[in-house]
């Protein structure tokens, strides 16, 4: 059995529940985006999910992954007010589906070393965070996320040539 507080089993559930509205927004939309009613809800539950991160601490003090936490809510806030940041200028929506799409990335990295070195029961995939076997993991999640991030920017520039050729 995954031993895991209360507080611990609340943060995991929160975190997956995050996952859905990301995904569905990125498929029904191509982006994460704060605007829509998808986005919305994986900024609250993101934002709920690094919040419940910080009281647990197995080491007894802030480990990676609340800075991890710290990082993915500013990201998030940035993202969420790039239409009005005027250092953004007109390249804030690039800037915010980067940052969105970012905030994915780095909740999918704890979310799948944590994962790991606990499933299967018994006998984990990997034996801790700094095992040689997440390398190649990490490393597939950072090319989902290079290849992912290239595929939206290109679509919203061709779809903003579109809409000044009109």
């Amino acid at each position: 059995m995954i031993q895991l507080t209360t507080l611990g089993y609340i943060h995991t559930i929160i975190g997956l529940l995050a996952f859905i509205p990301a995904f569905v927004s990125l498929f029904s939309y191509g982006v994460i985006a704060p605007q829509k009613r998808a986005g919305k809800i994986y900024i609250l539950l993101t934002t709920l999910t690094c919040l419940t991160s910080f009281p647990i601490m197995k080491s007894g003090h802030l480990s990676p992954g609340h800075f991890l936490a710290i990082i993915i809510l500013v990201m998030l806030l940035l993202a969420y007010f790039a239409p009005s940041i005027k250092l953004f200028g007109q390249k804030w929506k690039y800037i915010q589906v980067a940052l969105m799409s970012l905030t994915l990335f780095f909740s999918l990295i704890p979310t799948s070393i944590e994962t790991l070195t606990r499933i299967p029961l018994g006998h984990p995939f990997a034996s801790g965070q700094e095992d040689p076997v997440l390398k190649p993991v990490l490393g597939v999640l950072a090319l989902i996320f290079v290849v992912g991030i290239c595929y939206q920017l290109y679509r919203l520039k061709a779809q903003n040539r579109r809409l000044q050729s009109v």
